[in-house]
């Protein structure tokens, strides 16, 4: 897997970062939406240097000018429901791409430290030989990035798989590289280096779907 961890790079994606990780900022559900839909922006600039590019000429009102343009038939899956603001802000630099969602959540079964990743939702389109964006923004066992792949693989078989995070447990990262092909890409804000004992990421920011969209009943 290539893994590219873009905080490693001196942007200002850090400072949208800090923002979400910060326990008094984070507090406003707008803000934390719109930054991580402003580093789904980020990220899908970044991904979109090593897409297939096609010359071809525009007219202007003044004569022609050649430019390079993207020719990957993109779709956009996110997982429900943090994957949404995520979502928005990858849409809005790839705006003709197809889109799918899913729903993940944690099932704790009969222990409170253990669960088991269930997927109930999902609306796709065809996925044969097209460029799949899987974004979910919190990376931290892997276990929902790997089960909603396999939940998508009666859609077809992509040509091309990137996976798209905010913030990642190298447990998770670890996970994600042994499950899928060498050949997959991620696409990552910041990877921190624990899970605690329920598996969040540690310093991490809290529960993203929580903090974007207000706190949710326990079933």
């Amino acid at each position: 897997m290539h893994i590219h961890n873009i905080s490693q790079q001196n942007s200002i994606l850090n400072h949208f970062l800090s923002e979400m990780r910060d326990i008094n900022i984070q507090k406003d559900s707008m803000r934390f939406r719109r930054n991580i839909e402003r580093i789904g922006e980020i990220l899908g600039y970044e991904m979109s240097k090593i897409l297939n590019y096609k010359s071809k000429t525009i007219e202007t009102p003044l004569g022609n000018s050649p430019i390079n343009l993207v020719t990957n038939d993109i779709v956009l899956c996110s997982v429900l429901r943090a994957g949404v603001p995520l979502h928005n802000g990858l849409l809005n630099y790839f705006d003709k791409a197809e889109n799918a969602f899913i729903s993940a959540y944690r099932h704790h079964k009969h222990n409170p430290d253990s669960f088991e990743i269930i997927v109930e939702y999902l609306a796709c389109p065809n996925l044969e030989n097209k460029t799949l964006i899987l974004a979910d923004p919190m990376l931290a066992t892997g276990q929902s990035m790997v089960a909603t792949f396999e939940a998508l693989k009666p859609f077809g078989t992509p040509k091309a798989v990137h996976l798209i995070s905010v913030i990642g447990a190298q447990e998770g990262v670890d996970f994600v590289k042994n499950n899928f092909d060498s050949n997959t890409h991620l696409w990552i804000a910041a990877i921190d280096e624990t899970l605690n004992e329920k598996g969040y990421i540690v310093p991490g920011l809290g529960d993203a779907g929580d903090l974007a969209f207000g706190e949710k009943l326990q079933q």
